[in-house]
């Protein structure tokens, strides 16, 4: 496989130890985690040649995550340098009927004040054949907005797949513009979309009638109108994909997900987690399943299985990537999910 490049912004991870409140807390859990730079690990994991492109400043923290990225085996030599902090974000994690807490310490980070013109993206794209981000970035500000739509114009110009998670974040959405105004333009720039039960509700309107997310009730044949609304909206999507997560309690999620491509409709098992260890993560555990299920295997159904079963078994996992082996997903894939001892 030709290399696969992600864009966007990676933050120190500060989770409380276990499930303990903040207010218990006495120490944190440091890792790195983004949107896109989890899909990236996932990736790296499968064997996938992979570059994530972000903006961090010169700093000890920031060797620190590079380090990280680099001990997963992901590419860096296109991170660009500059601006005076990297973003955290605080994780309490929720258990039973309490659900999880995010706390965002981002403003002023040095990706939020990246600039067009600052990455050579025809020359990270020189060798690659796909190219993903999210809608976190353009999220993050006017000017994280615009290298992302130059990124998507350079990708599409130059033939690579480009992908997105639309990733609605309310609470990023404050430069100036809504989502509605900003993802239309970059949309229109990708062959392959995601997203979960409302990121096309939220940022396009596209609600599937007869679906509660909070009582578990998602269906994938309601969710037949999303991805047609989607692609009507935008002919030139190849691919969109719906993950489904039936949310019973902090702890006790159902997940699956349906995939259109080429006018036919995919549907995946629907898996039963129950406890989690970690959720967060999950969407782009999907993503980056699907990324390398869509260039591994010749049947979509098959693709969409792989996406599947790998971000399932991500909950299992604590901190936001996914560090399973192919082996291992398409061992779910075939049918175990007894997690018997592997001796």
């Amino acid at each position: 496989m030709k290399k696969t490049v992600c864009f966007g912004e990676i933050m120190m991870r500060l989770s409380t130890p276990g499930h303990l409140r903040f207010l218990q807390a006495h120490t944190f859990d440091v890792t790195f985690a983004g949107g896109e730079a989890n899909v990236a690990a996932s990736l790296a994991r499968y064997g996938v040649p992979v570059e994530f492109v972000t903006r961090l400043p010169e700093n000890d923290i920031a060797e620190m995550c590079i380090a990280l990225l680099r001990q997963h085996g992901i590419g860096t030599q296109y991170i660009v340098r500059g601006g005076d902090r990297i973003g955290i974000y605080f994780l309490e994690s929720g258990a039973a009927q309490r659900g999880s807490k995010v706390i965002y310490d981002r403003a002023g980070s040095s990706i939020a004040a990246i600039a067009p013109g600052m990455i050579d993206w025809e020359t990270v794209f020189a060798d690659a054949d796909w190219f993903h981000w999210t809608g976190i970035t353009p999220a993050i500000s006017e000017g994280a907005a615009a290298v992302c739509l130059e990124a998507a114009q350079t990708a599409h110009k130059m033939g690579l797949t480009v992908s997105c998670d639309l990733n609605y974040r309310a609470k990023l959405w404050k430069w100036g513009k809504t989502a509605g105004e900003v993802m239309p333009d970059l949309v229109r720039q990708c062959d392959v979309a995601i997203g979960n039960e409302e990121d096309a509700e939220k940022v396009f309107g596209i609600k599937a009638p007869d679906t509660d997310v909070t009582a578990g009730k998602v269906d994938a044949e309601a969710y037949n109108y999303v991805y047609l609304k989607l692609v009507d909206r935008f002919p030139n999507l190849k691919t969109v994909a719906i993950t489904l997560r039936g949310s019973l309690s902090a702890s006790h999620n159902t997940w699956s997900a349906v995939l259109w491509h080429d006018r036919q409709v995919y549907t995946a098992p629907t898996f039963d987690i129950i406890p989690i260890v970690d959720r967060v993560g999950g969407g782009d555990s999907f993503m980056g399943g699907l990324i390398y299920g869509m260039r591994a295997y010749a049947d979509m159904g098959d693709a969409l299985r792989f996406a599947v079963a790998a971000s399932c078994l991500k909950h299992s996992i604590w901190g936001d990537f996914n560090l399973v082996t192919v082996a291992e997903v398409e061992k779910l894939m075939g049918g175990d999910v007894s997690g018997r001892v592997s001796r």
